[in-house]
């Protein structure tokens, strides 16, 4: 029986990974057909829930409230921590930034609509960086009761956007093989980023406690939900339309009017937009929650409600300030972002597992040994040598 603080760790997982890339997801991989698709999705959730348990093994031995500041320097030293609170950092503030400034136009929008009035967009970021702000300095409780209202309003956009969808699918069209083979190395860092959610972990492991065997199964079940609904995400999209019409379909706006044009319903747009708002919305807490624990880590915060409001001001002002002055800048580092997600998600845990096994043989240990890790390390080399080929125009750009 799952209690109240096990569900709602594994919805925060599966909020957090099913952000808004998820509706890039059926562009990124346009070209690759279903059966291939299907695989690297699945590899990939095997990569990330390896890497996910492997974060355990490494917590199971530090205070409950360790984050990944003080695991990196309690096992790899001082400079494993500096490379561990960059990566965290980097990532985090770039995807902050964007969550703020796509989601405060979005807010924006809705306020001018409702209010009839004429509102800067620089208002609808101030007014989400507030509200979610607010949210994550009560604590993982708020964002856990939250999520799951978000969560489930979301599941059931989802199931009326399957419901919708699903008639229209067509079998022949998810027997398509690659276009090109370039394009699956090219969707590689896409599909990778749309798992990321371990920068949670920390703050999750504080919530429910050192309990290893709770937490397996928050990090197996957190992470199979969004393994579930790309697959049938994937299935919808890929079924609905052709190889090449999906393939030339410009951006989500234009993936969206197609659909809807087949399915002959105005509705389906709404379900996207509703959907992409709440993604966002639930992406966003799972993120900032995680950074928040991390720098009331960092700076030996004591949780007293002045604390918090110092930690939530360092959270959130930067980001904030770069989406309304600078959002460029913050635009082109998530283009950076399986580089650093690799690094904070694979190449870390990997890392101190392995030099944690060499001082400590009791406790929990992931199965697979010594090859396991390696196997995991080869593949974080492969998504970053597939995001460089991109970034160098050696393979082409999706996404």
């Amino acid at each position: 029986m799952l209690n109240n603080k096990t569900l709602g760790s594994m919805l925060i997982v599966a909020g957090t990974t099913i952000g808004a890339g998820m509706l890039a997801l059926p562009i990124a991989s346009a070209g690759l057909g279903f059966s291939t698709s299907l695989i690297l999705i699945i590899a990939t959730w095997l990569l990330m829930t390896y890497t996910a348990l492997l974060m355990l093994e490494v917590h199971q031995f530090a205070n409950k409230e360790a984050t990944l500041n003080t695991l990196a320097k309690q096992i790899l030293g001082k400079k494993g921590q500096y490379i561990a609170n960059f990566s965290m950092v980097f990532l985090f503030y770039a995807l902050c930034a964007a969550y703020i400034a796509g989601g405060g136009a979005q807010l924006q929008e809705k306020l001018s609509a409702a209010t009839g009035m004429d509102i800067a967009p620089q208002i609808g970021s101030v007014v989400l960086a507030l509200i979610v702000a607010t949210i994550v300095a009560l604590g993982t409780s708020a964002v856990d009761k939250l999520n799951r209202v978000l969560f489930t309003i979301k599941i059931i956009v989802l199931a009326s956007l399957f419901f919708v969808l699903t008639p229209y699918v067509r079998g022949q069209h998810l027997l398509n093989m690659p276009m090109e083979q370039g394009l699956i190395l090219s969707a590689i860092p896409v599909i990778f980023t749309s798992f990321g959610f371990h920068g949670s972990i920390p703050s999750i492991v504080k919530y429910v406690g050192l309990d290893i065997k709770t937490l397996r199964r928050v990090m197996i079940a957190g992470a199979s939900l969004p393994l579930v609904i790309y697959i049938f995400w994937q299935l919808l999209s890929q079924g609905v339309m052709e190889q090449e019409a999906l393939a030339q379909s410009e951006g989500l706006p234009g993936f969206v009017i197609a659909i809807s044009n087949i399915a002959h319903s105005s509705q389906v747009h709404t379900f996207v937009t509703v959907f992409a708002d709440l993604a966002l919305a639930t992406s966003f807490l799972g993120v900032s929650l995680g950074l928040f624990d991390f720098f009331a880590d960092a700076f030996k915060q004591q949780g007293s409600g002045r604390d918090r409001i110092v930690t939530a001001l360092i959270t959130f002002t930067p980001p904030l300030g770069f989406a309304l002055f600078y959002p460029q800048g913050f635009i082109m580092a998530l283009g950076y972002a399986a580089i650093a997600l690799v690094v904070l998600a694979v190449f870390l845990p990997v890392a101190m597992v392995w030099q944690q096994r060499k001082n400590q043989n009791e406790g929990y240990q992931v199965q697979g040994g010594n090859l396991g890790l390696i196997c995991a390390g080869l593949c974080g080399v492969l998504i970053i040598s597939a995001q460089g080929l991109q970034m160098f125009g050696l393979i082409p750009a999706l996404g």
